[in-house]
């Protein structure tokens, strides 16, 4: 419901004079999530050292694209 009174002369100085800070209601505030902890950020997993071939195909390209330039000046 909205809140339909007239302001007082006071407030509306007050108002005036100090600014009006505009805040946001922390019932409406949306809950922190918790991070998800993901294995693809792993040194074990980046560098494709623990054994999954898909992991070792991606650290393979990883690899390819940051030689890609290398020899070139």
């Amino acid at each position: 419901m909205t809140d339909n009174r007239k302001a007082s002369d006071d407030e509306i100085m007050q108002a005036m004079m100090g600014g009006i800070k505009f805040s946001g209601t922390k019932l409406n505030a949306p809950a922190k999530t918790q991070k998800v902890k993901t294995i693809a950020k792993k040194k074990a997993y980046i560098t494709g050292s623990h054994g999954s071939a898909s992991a070792m195909k991606k650290a393979k390209i990883r690899q390819q694209r940051a030689n890609r330039h290398k020899g070139k000046a």
